[in-house]
């Protein structure tokens, strides 16, 4: 996991210019009613980041599909005009490749966004944008996931949104270094506490969503991620002595003084709209550490597998 985290800023600068020009050739200049994303885990997070992208660049509403209504329940829900993206790092997602079967089959542009070429989902797109990240040997999901959101920033672009080119505006070696030191300074707030939060408003509400998971995976710690506009209206009352809080942005008006020990993500020097692609590194390092300081393997994380499979 160290490893592929350090790996992250080359696997990004070598593949930023060809995600754009893949998705211009897939996608570019063309003009959807709405967006569709289907995924699970970690490419859910990816998936919430691509709707601020699209709803705020482009003015296109996103709906993330729910697979039970069409593996469970059998229903094929009617869009008009969508383009429905797939994002499964593995590749191997029953539920995101039905999901991308059933709009392939009504006439709707479907593209996988994976790591796995020839994978179950590449099948059932028409289009497939590879992540060319390289094999990723950790369970949890840290450069596929980057790349995931450079990929999707890179639709967007490609879509034609107003978005700056991500060259030159990548994180580095120097961040990624920075990151660590930061979650070095942040373990022992989460090794104190007995509850634990995440909170981000916005494109950074992915990192805050990603953060948890990657708590609850690699560390064990059951980190509980919200909005910072909703933890206000009713979870803000457990941020009190004995809770911690990961929060990436401004953190919610009073929270400093509630008693939750507040630990506050790096600052990032980019545009928002690129700011996800650097803030997750400080919320891997944190799992990796908190993982090591309680003894845990993170490469061989409780009950998980590198590749699930659900319907």
């Amino acid at each position: 996991m160290q490893a592929e985290i350090m790996a992250q800023p080359q696997i990004l600068r070598d593949n930023a210019e060809r995600y754009f020009e893949e998705a211009a050739e897939f996608i570019g200049g063309r003009a959807f009613d709405m967006v569709l994303m289907t995924a699970r885990g970690s490419s859910d997070n990816a998936a919430l980041y691509a709707r601020y992208l699209f709803e705020v660049g482009l003015g296109v509403p996103v709906s993330l599909a729910a697979p039970s209504v069409l593996t469970k329940y059998g229903v094929s829900v009617k869009y008009k005009n969508c383009l429905a993206i797939g994002v499964s790092q593995s590749g191997a997602a029953p539920d995101v490749s039905e999901i991308l079967a059933s709009l392939r089959a009504q006439g709707h542009t479907t593209l996988a966004i994976t790591n796995t070429e020839g994978s179950r989902v590449t099948k059932a797109a028409e289009h497939t944008l590879l992540l060319r990240a390289g094999q990723e040997l950790s369970v949890a999901a840290t450069k596929t996931y980057t790349s995931s959101l450079l990929a999707l920033y890179q639709c967007a672009r490609a879509l034609e949104a107003p978005l700056p080119n991500p060259i030159g505006l990548l994180p580095e070696a120097a961040w990624v270094s920075e990151c660590r030191g930061a979650a070095e300074q942040s373990v022992g707030a989460l090794l104190r506490s007995s509850r634990w939060f995440a909170l981000a408003r916005g494109f950074s509400f992915c990192s805050a969503q990603e953060t948890a998971l990657k708590l609850m995976e690699c560390a064990l710690i059951p980190c509980k991620s919200y909005s910072a506009a909703d933890f206000q209206h009713g979870p803000i009352a457990l941020a009190s002595h004995g809770a911690v809080v990961v929060s990436y942005g401004e953190p919610p008006d009073g929270l400093g003084t509630t008693g939750c020990l507040l630990e506050q993500a790096p600052v990032v020097q980019a545009p928002p709209e690129i700011a996800p692609l650097h803030e997750i590194l400080y919320g891997q390092w944190l799992a990796l550490l908190a993982a090591r300081a309680r003894g845990i393997d993170p490469d061989a994380p409780l009950n998980l597998h590198k590749v699930t499979e659900t319907r």
